[in-house]
């Protein structure tokens, strides 16, 4: 508990994925990728306690085994592809509520897909919102590979146009990234947000997001090169400590 809040860790993990079939319990260097999430939240201080919400038994197993709760199994139809984190943290917040009359003052969304995470990450997103009551929430972010001044869509007749323009500027996708404004992409490794945000707001973030930059972390496992890249990343660490 960090001054007097009470703080859950949510590990997302639904089953069905495709881009890396059955990614969550799949072996990441012998262990199961959602074991990294699970032991880097083990590992941090400030938790009460740290609850997985996951719709596949397999899933679940894999979580009681390396002591992680799994009070509720989640349902079907909020483990989609196209589900939003709402759903879930409501359903969450309202099992427990319901059933065992506990609710937090933060939750952590705690993605199963970051392996690098680092446990001083997730105790330092929970001291930010802690710290700043006007904040509903903590974001991590980080510069995007490349600035959304250089991206583009392309129109019906076929041509390329740039998706943010900077007013009175002409070409400013041709700029080098050093003269762009600053920007920043949500990657999502450690998420905090206020109970109030989601039950009173309706949101995950609400509309005062405190920015919580990290410029490593960043893997996300989405795809087979994902998984290549934190393998190598993670070996080498392992080598060098």
């Amino acid at each position: 508990m960090y001054k007097n809040y009470k703080v859950l860790g949510l590990i997302t993990a639904r089953g069905g994925s495709k881009g890396v079939p059955g990614k969550n319990i799949k072996p990441l260097l012998g262990r199961p990728l959602l074991v990294y999430t699970i032991e880097s939240a083990k590992a941090a201080q400030y938790f009460d306690r740290v609850i997985l919400t996951t719709d596949d038994p397999k899933i679940a197993e894999v979580g009681r085994q390396h002591g992680c709760e799994v009070p509720f199994m989640r349902p079907k139809e909020i483990a989609q592809d196209d589900t939003k984190d709402f759903p879930v943290f409501l359903h969450a917040l309202e099992w427990l509520e319901k059933h065992e009359g506990w609710k937090p003052d933060f939750i952590v969304h705690l993605r199963p897909t970051y392996p690098l995470r680092k446990f001083s990450s997730i105790e330092k997103g929970i001291e930010m919102l802690a710290n700043n009551p006007g904040a509903d929430s903590v974001w991590t972010v980080s510069t995007p590979p490349v600035p959304p001044y250089k991206i583009f869509h392309i129109s019906q007749s076929g041509y390329l146009n740039p998706v943010i323009t900077i007013p009175g500027e002409k070409e400013a996708f041709c700029w080098g990234r050093q003269k762009l404004p600053r920007t920043y992409a949500h990657y999502g490794q450690v998420d905090v947000t206020r109970y109030a945000t989601v039950m009173e707001k309706k949101s995950v973030s609400g509309d005062r997001i405190l920015p919580y930059v990290i410029e490593e972390e960043n893997i996300d496992i989405n795809s087979p090169i994902d998984w290549e890249f934190a393998e190598f990343l993670l070996s080498k660490k392992q080598r060098h400590g």
